[in-house]
């Protein structure tokens, strides 16, 4: 079995300083993607927790798609809401995501390390030859 680290030393957390992991790894056709905040270049976009859902979201698919698999191939989605008042919001969210294509999913409240309302990670699959 080979290993494919994904987006090593590409991670970037506040103020532009480098993250110590890969953004995906990938064997056998199973790719696992790191947990995914609401940051573009760096930074925690502004707003509540419907416009840092999408940018989180939005972030896990592009490592996704780098890596070669669709929205269909995720298997698993794990999300962390910084408030529980937020789960309608952010289902509502996820469903404009994965609405043809939903993958089984966990949902916890946890304090977030970074300023923010949401962190995601997910699990997909692709069938190798």
């Amino acid at each position: 079995m080979t290993i494919t680290r994904h987006g090593v030393n590409e991670s970037k957390g506040s103020g532009r300083q480098g993250l110590p992991f890969a953004k995906a790894t990938e064997a056998d056709g199973w790719l696992y993607v790191s947990g995914q905040t609401p940051m573009v270049d760096g930074e925690v976009i502004d707003g509540g927790i419907v416009p840092q859902a999408h940018q989180a979201i939005r972030n896990m698919i592009a490592i996704v798609e780098a890596a070669g698999y669709s929205v269909a191939d995720i298997m698993r989605v794990g999300v962390w809401l910084d408030d529980p008042r937020d789960f309608w919001s952010f289902n509502k969210v996820f469903a404009e995501h994965f609405g043809d294509y939903p993958p089984a999913r966990a949902c916890v409240q946890s304090a977030m390390v970074v300023d923010c309302k949401v962190e995601v990670d997910c699990i997909a699959f692709r069938k190798t030859t």
